[in-house]
């Protein structure tokens, strides 16, 4: 009989150990080691998945670059345009996709929506978290049921297996990874043993049959994948689904893209029959109003490739308090209390006595620091108590000098906001130099200090 070896695992970040300490040296977590059994029992051919001889196994032996010949693989669509633009184009055949997200984010009623929707397609789907039952009054709820997809509840990996290989499934979902266990590994369900040796028999499969898997994964209290950082390695694709839960909009981004690229991203609308593709977000994001109201202003950023016109929402009223308020909803409240700065000493504005609300629209989280000047605007606006015009945007960054700095695919930019009947749009002057903006039927106001745009906005 083997010896039996263990180690010792952080089941924060995945470090390794030969014995138990207190304080993971990795990630600075304390009590997170456990023990797991890693000595592997000796495999027999019918335990695992195996490739049969009528799969054409042939031992690897290496090849000069120029004689490796390359065929493009048709992607398979998903009827799913969000998702299809964030994977490059459409699913891989042979790839391995990890989704994670918040719990109640809406990550299976996605990946269960793909499987009814890919008609003429075997589709797999693998729940180790929910009963029969419970998936199929969400699918109901869905309202999109085919006879393609088929429906297994199982958490072993070996049974898994010998369901495929009868089924012989054309894509495979796999709900959730950190329910599978092994046989071959003696450690609980969810540790990173388990996790490790369960992706890469899963990754064995996909590469050997061409079938695609999508694996969704459960993440940390600090909202990073939970596992192995080996787990993102291994895949090909790893997308996180964001937002926040109590809020109707969803963002499928690329954190790790071999097929496509990384600044993709989709966006979804919760309702109650499942989640919609938002194909014009910034018709959604923009409160259609009658009347203008003091602190709001339009600001153009860019998600990803996608450029999206956003609304900021500013209060500025006199602090009630000895220490003003400062709050920020969306945007970094590090970054506000820096442009608050550059207002007052650039600008002249006594906004130190002041309290000052900062809110995004829609409960989306925006990092572009194009927005800068959105935000000014916004904050200058309910301070003067005077409304920008509702046909004006902004899309620039402020310096800490008081300049307007460039940003980037301006045009983008303003191409959405002409296309959504915007009139003007302020940007930086050096945003000007190289590039015909004559082309545009909007009216471009260029600047280079931030008292001139607000000269001209509130006298």
């Amino acid at each position: 009989m083997a010896k039996i070896k263990t180690s010792y695992f952080c089941q924060n970040c995945g470090a390794q150990s030969a014995k138990w300490i207190g304080k993971c040296p990795a990630c600075g977590e304390w009590n997170t080691y456990v023990e797991e059994v890693v000595q592997r029992e000796e495999l027999t051919p019918t335990s695992i998945w195996k490739v049969g001889s009528s799969s054409g196994q042939v031992a690897s032996k290496p090849k000069p670059i120029a004689d490796i010949t390359f065929q493009e693989q048709q992607r398979i669509n998903t009827t799913d345009q969000e998702l299809n633009r964030v994977l490059g184009g459409g699913i891989v055949p042979g790839s391995m996709v990890l989704i994670g997200g918040e719990p109640g984010i809406g990550k299976s009623t996605l990946m269960l929506q793909i499987a009814l929707s890919l008609r003429g397609l075997r589709v797999l789907y693998v729940s180790g978290e929910e009963s029969e039952q419970q998936i199929k009054m969400r699918a109901e709820r869905i309202g999109a049921a085919t006879s393609d997809c088929f429906i297994l509840t199982e958490t072993g990996t070996q049974n898994i297996f010998k369901q495929i290989e009868q089924l012989q499934p054309q894509v495979l979902i796999i709900d959730s990874i950190q329910t599978l266990h092994s046989s071959f590994i003696e450690a609980g369900a969810g540790s990173v043993s388990q996790v490790r040796e369960c992706t890469a028999e899963l990754l064995k499969f996909a590469k050997e049959s061409g079938t695609p898997v999508f694996l969704i994964g459960h993440i940390t209290k600090e909202g990073n994948l939970a596992g192995p950082k080996i787990l993102e390695h291994m895949v090909d694709t790893v997308l996180q689904f964001e937002g926040d839960r109590h809020m109707t909009y969803r963002i499928l981004r690329t954190t790790k893209n071999r097929f496509g690229s990384t600044s993709e991203l989709g966006i979804y609308e919760m309702m109650g029959a499942g989640l919609r593709e938002v194909s014009n977000p910034s018709e959604i994001l923009i409160t259609q109003r009658e009347d203008s109201f003091s602190g709001i202003s339009i600001g153009g950023t860019l998600e990803g490739n996608r450029p999206l016109l956003i609304e900021v929402q500013s209060l500025v009223s006199p602090a009630t308090y000895g220490t003003p308020q400062r709050t920020s909803t969306g945007f970094d409240a590090k970054r506000l209390n820096m442009l608050l700065a550059v207002l007052e000493k650039r600008g002249g504005y006594r906004l130190g006595a002041q309290d000052v609300f900062l809110n995004i629209a829609g409960g989306l989280k925006v990092e572009d620091p194009a927005l800068d000047l959105a935000v000014c605007a916004s904050i200058l606006s309910s301070f003067e108590d005077m409304a920008i015009p509702g046909t004006s945007c902004f899309a620039a960054e402020v310096g800490l000098g008081g300049e307007i700095r460039a940003v980037n695919r301006v045009e983008n930019r303003i191409s959405e906001a002409e296309k959504l009947g915007f009139t003007d749009i302020y940007i930086s002057k050096y945003n000007k130099k190289g590039l015909d903006f004559s082309k545009f039927n909007i009216k471009v106001h260029a600047f280079s200090k931030l008292e001139d745009v607000f000269g001209e906005l509130f006298g």
